[in-house]
């Protein structure tokens, strides 16, 4: 596919609380982002869409600390977090579901809960985890189960309820759709428009394009580790490059 010229993004008229300025991240010796520039503000929901190796899951792993940016800067409610380790990361309030879940395997879904709430009182995680029984009622029924043990969907929400535990103001999350049956994708879409509504910002990675830009408010089109388009969700959906790259679309 032939790159389109970036276009200008209108700024949000929200408080931006994560802002990527001009990142450059690498692997080794493997320059995996280049030049990336994106801002999310308070309360959105926005996406990053691009095919396979096009920097996505780079993006969020740069933002949580997982890795650090050679050269630009990560910002978080106007503090520069470039090089802030991810523990650090999750107290000021950033939360992450990786791609592949990343669930332990041998522990039950209540541990699974309470292994992300850790760096939180005895009281928070009271709280927060009825929360998340109430967006997820599967895992309260489940509570006692290995993780291991449950199917791919409950696995899912598993993993989006843990990074819930950590009570964040930004959740950062990976592919939560991938290899899920359509009617769970569809489940897993309402929830997160429910964890938006109760006031968490969110970053979403979906290589389902038509799900994300008919959720988000705003999105950028990642390739080979470039912003090379953003704007409104709706403005996306409607480009004719990304309707035929990412919509399946002739």
């Amino acid at each position: 596919m032939t790159a389109p010229a970036p276009t200008p993004e209108t700024a949000p008229t929200a408080e931006i609380v994560l802002r990527l300025d001009d990142v450059n991240t690498y692997y080794g010796a493997i320059h995996a982002l280049r030049g990336i520039s994106i801002e999310v503000g308070k309360g959105e929901i926005v996406t990053l869409i691009g095919a396979n190796g096009a920097g996505k899951t780079t993006t969020l792993k740069t933002i949580s600390g997982l890795l650090h940016p050679k050269v630009g800067k990560v910002e978080f409610e106007g503090n520069d977090v470039s090089h802030v380790p991810p523990h650090q990361l999750v107290t000021m309030g950033i939360g992450h579901s990786p791609e592949g879940r990343r669930i332990f395997s041998r522990l039950t879904v209540l541990e699974n809960l309470q292994m992300g709430g850790f760096t939180r009182s005895s009281a928070e995680n009271t709280e927060q985890l009825e929360r998340v029984y109430e967006l997820f009622p599967r895992l309260r029924e489940r509570s006692g189960q290995k993780g291991g043990t449950l199917s791919g969907g409950e696995q899912q929400m598993l993993a989006i309820g843990r990074a819930l535990m950590t009570r964040p103001r930004v959740l950062l999350l990976d592919e939560p759709s991938l290899g899920l049956a359509p009617i769970l994708v569809q489940q897993i879409f309402e929830i997160i428009k429910e964890i938006n509504a109760q006031g968490i910002t969110i970053l979403l990675v979906e290589q389902n394009a038509i799900q994300a830009l008919a959720i988000a408010n705003r999105g950028y089109v990642l390739q080979t580790g470039e912003v090379v388009l953003s704007g409104s969700a709706t403005d996306l959906a409607e480009n004719e490059t990304v309707r035929k790259a990412y919509l399946g679309e002739d």
